[in-house]
């Protein structure tokens, strides 16, 4: 435990400097992630023999994220079509090697961590001439919803644990993640939602959007954590790598992100917040 904390402490620290940095390190950050967690993919199903497309998939992450990054939406979709029928066409050129469902499973790795990832560059780059104003000074409107993304997630994680661990006792999915309970999630719903609500009163933002916004996080980011509790299940792993100590691996910690961010993102968009 005392691991976790300290690792949760210099973590928390590390982000709050590249966040706030933004650029250049923000964006190659998220690269590293996403190249990491798709790595960890990649050795997960090999523990069930199989055979993903990891040089392909790794080519594929770094166009997607450059793609992101610069905010090229045509040029995204153009590389993720050319993507799927290029690993399709594995199955007929590399035929032995790579399977028609190690094709189908690299496929549904990339754009699960490829496109999510990219929204997260995307998110962090939205509207930077659009400034709220905030206790600490003017923040940019995508830096603050970084922040609301990350927060909304974390705090998620945090009421569904501490409330499922002193008053939880019916179970929420015992066949996926027996520890999570119905009142850690009913906790977590409540807990951010608030959490949210109170970020709305900090940068600014309208208060009844981002309550709305805190609600459907608690709900993606608990959907996020079963979808890779059913792989490592599926998979037989338990940790998705050891690369963060008393956290396991990238996989582990930001499986609600990969939910979360895409809300978020396409939230701000439909939201209209940069005119409110």
């Amino acid at each position: 435990m005392l691991t976790r904390i300290i690792t949760g402490i210099v973590g928390i620290a590390l982000m709050t400097f590249i966040i706030q940095t933004g650029g250049t390190l923000f964006a190659g950050a998220v690269l590293v992630l996403s190249l990491v967690a798709w790595f960890e993919y990649a050795q997960a199903f090999s523990h069930k023999g199989g055979n993903l497309t990891f040089f392909t998939g790794l080519v594929a992450l770094v166009l997607i994220w450059g793609c992101g990054w610069l905010g090229n939406t045509d040029e995204m979709l153009a590389v993720v079509s050319g993507t799927v029928l290029l690993l399709l066409l594995e199955t007929v050129l590399l035929h032995g090697r790579i399977t028609f469902v190690d094709a189908c499973t690299s496929i549904a790795g990339i754009l699960y961590f490829g496109l999510s990832f990219s929204y997260v560059v995307q998110l962090r780059f939205w509207e930077p001439n659009v400034m709220l104003s905030s206790p600490f000074g003017p923040v940019a409107l995508g830096c603050a919803m970084i922040w609301v993304m990350f927060i909304g997630t974390w705090a998620s994680d945090t009421f569904a644990y501490f409330v499922g661990s002193a008053i939880g006792s019916h179970r929420l999915c015992p066949s996926i993640s027996p520890n999570k309970t119905i009142e850690g999630f009913l906790g977590s719903v409540v807990g951010t939602t608030a959490s949210v609500y109170g970020l709305s009163l900090f940068f600014g933002l309208p208060g009844l959007e981002m309550a709305l916004l805190g609600f459907a996080i608690s709900l993606l980011a608990t959907l996020g954590d079963l979808v890779e509790s059913v792989a490592k299940r599926y998979t037989g792993i338990k940790d998705s790598g050891s690369i963060i100590p008393g956290h396991g691996g990238v996989w582990d910690r930001f499986d609600s992100v990969l939910f979360t961010a895409p809300l978020v993102f396409f939230f701000v968009q439909f939201a209209d917040l940069a005119i409110k």
